[in-house]
């Protein structure tokens, strides 16, 4: 066969899934939008139900570590030795294992640093400048053996950010290998050089903070629906990780405060008196106890200890392990109970973010674990913690966030809420990804995305004037009314998005609540969305698991919002283009008649002939009556008796059924709608009456089955209406309201908004952003 017509085939082949449902139905105006996703899913098997359930032989790897490790500050080197025990679940033999080397993400000769494009800009750093000059750094991790349990070398290959271990012998289905692997690296500026794990510099004081990260050889994930997860790490696309247990121990100069996932298994070692008894006073306390105190913190601030300890920590059961350390931490904690379980909820925060983080974060660590665990499964850790490190970043049972006070410790409405938001979203990933442990190397609206839409969720149970950014559905129109070419669906490759933020966090947590609130209802997005998290727990879900389970459980079908939402670029534009005004027909002359007289002298009208009337003009008729006839003085409107008598046995002769709709003298409007953006959605309609009263309908999105460009339908309602609004309460995420009413409405442009906005004239009062106009002082 000829090489061109292969290729051909295989083109065919390829996109057929994405372009199934215009293949089916080319040039159609239906049977397009509400196919459903057939192909586009991947096949059902017995690791992946249908249902969107795991399957009777479903099967995941585990990797369990131990690992001793030093953190040596004047040097500003990681070092450690990791003894790695991985179980082969699989029905696969392995002759080969893949580990992740994420720090060499930062190498000058990694991937990422020769794809990323530059220009010369006014903005262009020096540091940009010198990269390019100097494009050699010392950064990336080192390896420096990789063994057996016996110590035997074993032979490896490194690939940018992963390595392969080439195994001695076959690792057969249900065996376990253990491996050994020592390594240091030079930690990274972050704030410099940008990255989740690092350290940050406080010259004033000349110290260290260390939010240490993808810091170790971590195993890949081999998996059922793709093998092995051997995509490199660019920086974006975060982790795919397995589940395991973890022992570190962690040495650090002695006057360091260490966090960590997991609990730790030395406090009494590592912590002097005071801080144990108020270790041990948090146990049951119901508000946050510092262990270590603002005064404390600025007294390690001011000497430097030249002896080590080391802190131990034990986790079981999670996908990563990150930890905190450095002599410029206050630590506060205090017990909540998820379902009568006690969690330890702890934050640990610099002397610059005292004043809002002593006031807010643990009690907001509380309050996410309580939301989340509502709308999921009870959180199933024993710890959660927030770290102020200025950055945003999530691990099992530990996060670093940002929220600093001005240097006299006031600080404005914006950071408040900012600090509040990214806390409650980075402990949430402990439920997205942590948890429902979905690939984010692939798909980030998984982890990404959901934890937005939960986070919406704890955002509003935190305060009913919560102003969230991203849920309410109108705050995704800006982004949805861009060019076609500068959106990509939300099913793109981490590493391929160009606007981050709206795809993969803020378009996808809409859409949840667009469901949650519009199409589904809570209680039956409430109880799926639950199922999926119960049945994915400490699993490896993909998108087809989270699609089907939404439908599996809730018994509504939804592949055309995941076709429009998901896989394309549409928006939602509804346009109410008409609206005709009917009502029945009486058949009783004497109500006719009167209506017709209307119309009549209606038509009759007209400027010229009220002119002539006021200006006493004298008419033809009038002045020769001779003119007139029978048709310039009967009453063509008047009732005759043979008309009533028609009506009457017309009446008489109505069933009971015929009568009753008869009597309710309903008006009739047909409206006629347009799909103008291409997302099909319902259609929800505020009718607002002659009385001021007001109705709302809500029609399923399934009316554009037939015609997805354009659907016509009547409504019958008891009073007269005098206007028509569709999308009045602003939550399909409909980017053009101006086509959203009859009568048209004018809405205003942001120039009139702008000038309604500012003071009047005269006036001392400075009109500026609400949120930062405040600044609330300790």
């Amino acid at each position: 066969m000829n090489k061109n017509l292969l290729f051909f085939i295989g083109l065919i082949c390829s996109t057929n899934a994405f372009s199934q449902h215009i293949l089916n139905n080319p040039g159609a105006n239906h049977g397009n939008k509400f196919e459903q996703l057939g192909t586009i899913l991947s096949d059902p098997n017995a690791y992946r139900t249908a249902s969107g359930a795991p399957g009777h032989a479903y099967w995941q790897q585990r990797a369990d570590y131990e690992i001793n490790a030093e953190l040596d500050e004047k040097n500003l080197r990681l070092s450690g030795a990791e003894t790695i025990t991985y179980y082969n679940n699989s029905p696969d033999p392995l002759s080969y294992l893949w580990v992740q080397l994420d720090e060499n993400e930062h190498k000058a000769s990694s991937d990422n640093k020769l794809t990323e494009q530059s220009k010369m800009t006014d903005q262009m750093g020096y540091k940009a400048l010198s990269d390019i000059i100097n494009p050699e750094n010392d950064l990336g991790v080192k390896i420096l053996t990789v063994t057996d349990e016996k110590g035997a070398a074993l032979p490896y290959v490194i690939n940018n950010t992963m390595m392969r271990i080439d195994l001695p012998s076959v690792l057969q289905p249900k065996q376990k290998y253990k491996l050994k692997i020592t390594w240091n690296y030079k930690i990274i500026n972050r704030v410099v050089d940008g990255g989740r794990g690092g350290y940050e510099y406080f010259a004033d004081d000349d110290n260290y903070l260390f939010t240490i990260a993808q810091w170790f050889p971590r195993m890949a994930v081999y998996s059922d629906f793709q093998g092995w997860q051997n995509k490199q790490f660019e920086g974006r696309g975060e982790f795919a990780l397995v589940f395991g247990n973890y022992r570190v121990n962690m040495t650090v100069p002695a006057d360091h405060v260490v966090g960590a996932t997991g609990e730790c298994q030395n406090y009494a070692q590592v912590l002097n008196a005071s801080s144990l008894k108020r270790w041990n006073a948090a146990q049951t306390a119901k508000a946050p106890v510092e262990i270590v105190n603002l005064a404390e913190a600025k007294s390690a601030i001011s000497k430097k200890s030249a002896a080590k300890k080391t802190w131990t920590y034990v986790a079981e059961n999670v996908r990563d392990f990150a930890l905190v350390s450095s002599r410029r931490l206050v630590w506060d904690a205090m017990a909540t109970y998820i379902e009568g379980k006690k969690v330890m909820a702890m934050s640990y925060y610099c002397p610059e973010a005292y004043a809002l983080y002593s006031r807010y974060s643990t009690k907001v660590v509380a309050h996410t674990l309580k939301i989340y665990s509502k709308h999921t499964i009870p959180y199933p850790y024993p710890v959660a913690i927030s770290v102020e490190a200025s950055n945003g970043m999530e691990y099992p049972m530990i996060c670093f966030n940002f929220g600093r006070t001005e240097k006299d410790g006031t600080y404005t409405e914006a950071i408040k809420y900012g600090m509040i938001g990214v806390i409650i979203h980075e402990v949430g990933h402990n439920f997205f990804p942590m948890i429902v442990n979905s690939d984010e190397r692939q798909w980030t609206w998984m982890d990404e995305g959901l934890n937005t839409f939960t986070q919406y969720l704890a955002q509003q149970a935190w305060d009913i004037n919560y102003p969230s950014q991203r849920g309410p559905a109108h705050k995704i129109i800006d982004y949805m009314k861009l060019p076609k070419d500068q959106l990509e669906p939300i099913m793109t490759n981490s590493e391929n998005i160009i606007n981050f933020g709206p795809n993969a966090y803020a378009k996808p947590a809409t859409a949840l609540n667009i469901l949650r609130e519009t199409v589904m209802g809570r209680e039956l997005f409430d109880y799926a969305f639950k199922a999926y998290a119960k049945r994915w727990a400490f699993k490896h879900p993909t998108p087809a698991d989270f699609f089907r389970t939404m439908e599996d459980a809730s018994a509504v079908d939804l592949d055309w919002f995941w076709r429009g939402w998901f896989f394309s670029t549409d928006p939602v534009d509804i346009a109410l283009d008409d609206v005709r005004y009917y009502r029945m027909n009486s058949m009783n002359a004497a109500i006719e008649n009167t209506e017709l007289k209307k119309s009549y002298d209606r038509e009759l009208y007209n400027i010229s002939r009220e002119r002539n009337r006021k200006e006493g003009m004298k008419f033809a008729i009038e002045q020769d009556s001779s003119l007139q006839d029978f048709y310039n003085k009967f009453n063509r409107f008047e009732v005759s008796n043979s008309a009533d008598q028609e009506f009457q046995q017309y009446f008489n002769n109505l069933s009971a059924a015929e009568r009753k709709l008869y009597e309710s003298k309903k008006n009739f409007y047909e409206l006629d709608f347009s799909n103008a953006g291409g997302l099909v959605m319902p259609i929800i309609i505020e009718w607002t009456f002659k009385d001021g009263s007001k109705e709302v309908d809500r029609i399923p999105a399934y009316i554009w089955r037939k015609n997805e460009n354009k659907v016509t339908k009547v409504f019958a309602k008891d009073k007269e209406v005098t206007s028509v609004q569709i999308d009045p309460y602003r939550e399909t995420a409909d980017i053009d309201e101006n086509n959203n009413s009859w009568p048209r409405k004018n809405l205003p442009s942001r120039f009139e908004l702008f000038k309604q906005q500012q003071a009047p004239r005269g006036s001392s009062t400075e009109q500026t952003n609400p949120m930062q106009q405040s600044r609330q002082r300790q």
